[in-house]
């Protein structure tokens, strides 16, 4: 099996749960976490289930065939040329590919939708793909799919289909927590640290030159890669403006806050870092918030500090936590107390989940300071010690549940 088609069940279920349904579906994550794939992978599902192949028309938007200076116009024409032998009767189906790629692509997104009988699906690489003016025009009328990189149960399915060999789920979580769970990945042997590094690295670029550089306002290639670097290797800290000028102006570097801030804004709308702000429990209030950061894959954290296995294992254990809880569809904060804090306050309807994660609680004080937050919190919502060995699991007098991350993140 090609590694890139390997099904996600857990997107493809959310593509076939919409199909039918009238809003466009689009599908927004960083560049390479396997958007392209999904839609691959849902045409020939469409097939499958019945759809004549002629009422498909898939078009991915940043291939070297597509010409250059396209437009709306351009667009329009391929999509009614693809369908022009469509059966009327049946319905039609509208895949769009990196369509941020197209200028002036929203126009041709609206009147797709309002096309008969037809169903549009499209994938973006930015999240001002659903900012401005589409949003203004279909206001209740999309469904948005976040797609993140691979998480931990995904991987090792990937890792399967690659006929990747290893001793245990262990020694590929440790190649997880390293090198992250960009699906390109697999299209090398297991163990190829070289071609794992270029990958990240293309990806990097990428994204820093063309979803930053090029689409926002930030100029400065040089202030970009040293505020990236710094955000990514300090993840799992609390972020102020303030600190990074100082660190910057530390190194030879001038930069404003409000510049700074410009260019944390356009990192997030590259869907390559998440905030996650503080909140107030068991009676903490909050005046003036701050922000920790989370890059949305470890393999790119990681290439900022040079895939180290042996340093901020804690800190990467934290980035592949929070970053599983967002994939589950938790809203995650920072929580505050009066003294100390919880890594995460994990949040959806009317759960409520504190999570610590910790690499090994077998020190006693270490195990004292990682269950005092949790046991602070007043209320009955379950509490949850995440480590990385298989030392004093279980659950504590006072309700802590502790637990293996990766039994965890393969529950």
């Amino acid at each position: 099996m090609d590694p890139s088609l390997v099904p996600r069940p857990d997107y493809d279920a959310l593509l076939e749960t919409y199909r039918q349904t009238p809003e466009i579906k689009v599908l927004t994550g960083v560049r390479r976490c396997g958007k392209s794939s999904l839609l691959a992978l849902f045409s020939e599902r469409l097939v499958a289930v019945g759809a004549p192949p002629e009422n498909i028309c898939h078009l991915r938007l940043d291939g070297y065939d597509v010409p250059l200076g396209v437009d709306a116009a351009w667009l329009m024409g391929q999509v009614s040329e693809r369908l022009a032998a469509s059966q009327a009767n049946q319905t039609s189906y509208v895949l769009l590919d990196e369509v941020q790629e197209v200028p002036g692509w929203e126009d041709a997104v609206r009147r797709l939708r309002n096309r008969p009988n037809t169903q549009v699906t499209i994938t973006g690489s930015n999240a001002r793909v659903l900012s401005g003016e589409l949003a203004t025009l279909l206001a209740g009328r999309y469904i948005e799919i976040p797609v993140r990189p691979l998480g931990f149960s995904e991987y090792l399915a990937f890792a399967k289909a690659a006929r990747w060999e290893a001793s245990s789920r262990e020694s590929l979580f440790a190649d997880y927590l390293t090198w992250g769970g960009m699906p390109g990945l697999f299209a090398f042997e297991r163990g190829d640290e070289d071609s794992y590094e270029r990958l990240l690295s293309g990806i990097f670029d990428t994204v820093i030159l063309k979803d930053v550089l090029e689409r926002s306002a930030a100029q400065d290639p040089d202030l970009l890669d040293r505020l990236v670097r710094f955000t990514f290797s300090t993840s799992g800290s609390l972020f102020s403006t303030k600190r990074v000028v100082d660190a910057l102006a530390s190194s030879g570097r001038k930069a404003s806050q409000q510049t700074v801030d410009n260019y944390i804004r356009a990192l997030e709308n590259a869907l390559v870092v998440e905030a996650c702000g503080q909140t107030g429990i068991a009676g903490k209030e909050m005046l003036r918030p701050l922000r920790k950061f989370y890059p949305v894959d470890n393999g790119l954290r990681n290439l900022t500090t040079g895939f180290s296995r042996t340093r901020d294992l804690g800190f990467q254990l934290e980035c592949v936590v929070y970053n599983e809880l967002r994939r589950r569809g938790f809203k995650v904060n920072v929580g505050s107390l009066r003294a100390g804090e919880v890594d995460f306050v994990a949040s959806k309807r009317d759960e409520r989940l504190y999570v610590q994660v910790c690499q090994s609680v077998l020190d006693e004080g270490t195990y004292q300071r990682e269950t005092a937050p949790l046991e602070a919190v007043g209320d009955s919502f379950p509490k949850l010690l995440l480590v990385g060995d298989r030392w004093r699991l279980g659950v504590t007098k006072s309700g802590v549940r502790i637990a293996n991350v990766v039994d965890w993140l393969l529950g």
